[in-house]
């Protein structure tokens, strides 16, 4: 399936985010844990987390956890201290993931687990049982959700889990969100220095939660409010508040020199909103490390592109083994449109400014990543209009996000 997107003249609209993925799928796995029956108020309603949520609810054997890396990764920690067996399984990319630093972690623990095909990947055979954890070393470099897949599972070990990250440590903001959210269901686990984290064993207690909007697909609108010729234009969006956990509250920073400026208030009904409005460019080239928000990257890169400020982004080396392979992704499709960006290969993207002639005609491929499609879609700001392949893979996070920009004036087709 293909669509085409026109943008609006006037960009004026409210709307509710969808509920953070990351806390949603947090929260579903600590309340399992903490043996609570009552879900969380707000969750998301992605497929990510529809697929956690059935198999923690109804699990099949083997259970389908699809493309949600998310899943896979705190899945096979929580079964792996859950009695009975399991086979957790997922997309043929899904399968190219590696898992075996996880796998390893766990095995050391006490964890019974086996691989069904690829040594290092999923799918997995995992018989669950009760252990007593310990101490961990782990590079902290590697995904943070391996680390919190570990971290959350700690307060039902019976002698806790100490565990010490070497190296230099990347999305330490996820791990800060994991932490918080134990601390919220009654858990005590505590940073015992820069590198050390101590988590005790004091059992998760159920508790009334309310899931908060999600940074990441706020970053969307603030691309369109950064692209949008309407200088009058204003977005409202509701759900988020100004002291969130979630490491992408930053995009709202990140965002003032490109023109977007934030307020923070509160609506009729007491809930948390953004405003979002225009003023003027503030900088001519934007340098930054993401890797604390790598789930920004995209939206970044587009938009900077679309805005002509060249960019040398850095800390990116976890997108190259996301949904697909997001260095690669960005270039092939930027570069369609004219924009040639440069990487070394490795964690670096950058673009000096340079612009030639875009493919007529072309469409953005978005290989089956639901942010592939919902940062290029803002593209028809600037451009005539834009076509995108494969819309529906928006589900993965931000279900509504066609009807939402629908109701915000763009005009969605099919060619």
């Amino acid at each position: 399936m293909q669509i085409r997107l026109t943008a609006p003249r006037l960009l004026r609209h409210e709307t509710e985010l969808p509920a953070s993925k990351s806390i949603s799928n947090r929260a579903l796995i600590i309340k399992a844990l903490a043996g609570g029956r009552d879900m969380p108020r707000h969750i998301s309603d992605c497929d990510d987390t529809a697929v956690m949520l059935k198999a923690l609810t109804d699990p099949d054997d083997p259970i389908d956890i699809k493309a949600a890396g998310t899943a896979m990764r705190f899945l096979t920690a929580y079964f792996a201290v859950k009695e009975g067996t399991c086979t957790l399984t997922g997309t043929a990319r899904m399968k190219q993931r590696p898992i075996g630093i996880l796998v390893d972690a766990l095995r050391k623990l006490g964890a019974q687990i086996e691989y069904v095909e690829a040594e290092g990947f999923p799918p997995l055979r995992i018989t669950g049982r009760h252990y007593h954890g310990g101490q961990l070393t782990l590079p902290g470099n590697v995904s943070s959700q391996y680390i919190s897949a570990l971290l959350m599972i700690g307060p039902v070990l019976a002698d806790g889990l100490a565990l010490e990250l070497t190296g230099d440590i990347i999305s330490r903001p996820y791990i800060a969100l994991t932490l918080h959210l134990m601390a919220d269901f009654g858990a005590q686990a505590e940073w015992s220095g820069d590198k050390h984290i101590r988590v005790y064993p004091v059992p998760y207690r159920s508790t009334p939660y309310y899931i908060e909007g999600d940074w990441s697909a706020a970053s969307y609108w603030y691309e369109m409010m950064a692209l949008t010729p309407d200088q009058e234009a204003r977005i409202v969006l509701s759900g988020l508040s100004p002291g969130s956990y979630q490491g992408d509250a930053a995009v709202a920073r990140l965002f003032e020199p490109l023109g977007v400026h934030t307020r923070f208030f509160q609506n009729a009904e007491g809930l948390d909103c953004v405003e979002l409005t225009k003023h003027p460019v503030q900088t001519g080239r934007m340098d930054y490390d993401f890797v604390n928000q790598p789930d920004l990257a995209q939206t970044f890169v587009v938009t900077c592109a679309m805005l002509g400020i060249p960019f040398r982004f850095t800390g990116l080396q976890s997108l190259r083994i996301k949904e697909t392979d997001r260095l690669a992704a960005l270039i092939r499709e930027l570069g369609k449109l004219g924009y040639p960006l440069e990487t070394d290969g490795l964690a670096e993207l950058w673009w000096d400014g340079k612009h030639g002639e875009a493919l007529q005609g072309t469409a953005i491929d978005t290989y089956e990543d639901h942010r592939m499609a919902m940062s290029f879609a803002p593209c028809c700001l600037v451009l005539p209009d834009i076509l995108i392949n494969d819309p529906h893979v928006v589900s993965k996070s931000y279900p509504h996000y066609w009807e939402d920009l629908k109701k915000a004036g763009f005009e969605i087709t099919t060619p």
